[in-house]
């Protein structure tokens, strides 16, 4: 899998995750929901997102 594919995954588990824990949890949760989207939000205009700098370290194919 490539870098954007991992990017997806990942933002898409943690919007997941999150939702669940702030239906299940506590709703101060929602807050990590938003961050996710705000910056899948971000990285749409910008083409950077922060997750990618650890998926290069990683070693994870462009």
């Amino acid at each position: 899998m490539d870098i954007h594919r991992w990017l997806r995954l990942i933002a898409g588990t943690f919007v997941l995750v999150s939702v669940g824990l702030g239906y299940f949890v506590n709703p101060a949760w929602y807050l990590l929901t938003a961050f996710v989207g705000l910056n899948l939000f971000q990285s749409a205009f910008s083409n950077w997102c922060p997750m990618m700098i650890f998926l290069r370290k990683l070693g994870v194919k462009p």
